[in-house]
């Protein structure tokens, strides 16, 4: 088989690379690696006491 650069290969062939690299996660699970948003209101996360609190 040719080893024909990627540049050359036709676009079918180019996205069936690429395609073929985003598939593998090597055993991650991507929505365990999602950031929570700072904005979402979190009951169960301790509240920092705010300095007029001890006056």
């Amino acid at each position: 088989m040719k080893n024909v650069p990627l540049k050359k290969q036709s676009k079918k062939e180019q996205r069936k690379y690429y395609a073929r690299l985003r598939r593998d996660w090597n055993g991650l699970k991507p929505t365990t690696r999602v950031v929570k948003s700072k904005k979402v209101y979190d009951r169960k996360k301790l509240q920092k006491p705010s300095a007029n609190d001890g006056e």
